[in-house]
């Protein structure tokens, strides 16, 4: 699985569409490893996570710190380094 980006830097309030790919990308499985992809923030006092599609995820800031995006489908996982900050 690869995401879309490694690392996300927001300000409380942003929200970002992340995305889920296969490496490599036309793998016979490629569309059933991103459909059974979840995600799930490490402390979602920070930010939240859903998923809004097969592969495509967003996420919203509600306060400042850092947390991870961790995604799973079955044995696979990555993960998107969060670094919330303040407003303004």
């Amino acid at each position: 699985m690869v995401p879309s980006q490694k690392t996300w830097t927001g300000k409380v309030g942003d929200t970002k569409t992340f995305t889920i790919t296969t490496d490599p990308a036309d793998a016979s499985d490629s569309a059933t490893v991103i459909a059974a992809t979840t995600a799930a923030s490490s402390d979602e006092s920070i930010f939240t996570v859903a998923k809004t599609g097969d592969g495509v995820f967003e996420a919203t800031i509600a306060t400042a710190g850092t947390a991870t995006i961790n995604f799973t489908s079955e044995t696979l996982t990555t993960s998107i380094a969060v670094t919330a900050q303040a407003a303004g």
